[in-house]
């Protein structure tokens, strides 16, 4: 999903903003983004209950996709109200990828069991990698004291990754849906939106990844000329010694 440093807004310096540091404050935001962790175990179980088996009108189905849709919400409403409150702390930009992750995870590996027959293994398997892909360049990015910013492309691809997982757990129950006049045909719509989001995390993982090498070869680029200038400077203050 997006980078926390650039989805919270971070500035360290300004008047009545914190200083994005050591401040472990659980405030709004912060309660938001763990009521998405907290609906991790709720989506898995309406996923799995045997609960609403027997039931006609697709309850399990409105209820998951409800809880999804409302998990995946928080995960803009907390950037928003952390941005207009002045409330980033450095437990939101840890819990909010977290979240992202867990979220994310939790949902294609609970479709691989719920519909196999639109959601194999390998599909969860690009998609979750892709998730963790990121996370590995921008936590060695950060190493190297520059971030990989949150692209467009990422961006269109948490929508698409909305669609995607609740237009699946519909087809489950339901085919197609007459619409008045209109027939919505959901099985198509999610094997079409599962597919262009395996698309999407292969184009979204390698626009990340020429990011990250762009920006380290820069990098790479600038410490060498700095080793050179540095080298450069020691063999002119040898030159200048007055021989003994």
């Amino acid at each position: 999903m997006s980078n926390p440093l650039h989805a919270r807004g971070v500035r360290v310096s300004g008047p009545g903003m914190r200083r994005a540091g050591a401040d472990w404050t659980v405030n709004l935001p912060n309660s938001i983004t763990s009521i998405r962790i907290f609906s991790v175990p709720i989506l898995i179980w309406v996923l799995a209950t045997n609960l609403f088996r027997g039931k006609t009108h697709g309850e399990q189905e409105l209820v998951a996709s409800t809880v999804f849709i409302l998990a995946s919400i928080t995960d803009g409403l907390d950037g928003y109200l952390a941005r207009r409150r002045q409330q980033v702390t450095t437990l939101g930009m840890l819990l909010d990828p977290l979240a992202d992750k867990l979220l994310i995870a939790a949902a294609f590996v609970s479709l691989v069991q719920f519909t196999p027959w639109i959601v194999p293994a390998w599909m969860a398997v690009v998609i979750i990698g892709r998730e963790f892909l990121v996370s590995g360049l921008r936590a060695i990015a950060a190493q190297e004291g520059f971030t990989i910013q949150a692209s467009e492309l990422g961006k269109f691809k948490m929508v698409v990754q909305i669609v995607s997982v609740v237009a699946v757990i519909l087809a489950h129950r339901w085919s197609y849906w007459m619409i008045g006049n209109f027939i919505m045909p959901v099985e198509v719509i999610a094997r079409t939106a599962i597919w262009f989001m395996v698309a999407l995390s292969f184009a979204s993982a390698a626009d990340y990844f020429i990011g990250f090498w762009a920006k380290i070869d820069k990098s790479s680029m600038r410490r060498r000329q700095r080793r050179r200038r540095g080298f450069v400077l020691t063999r002119r203050k040898d030159k200048d010694v007055p021989a003994v």
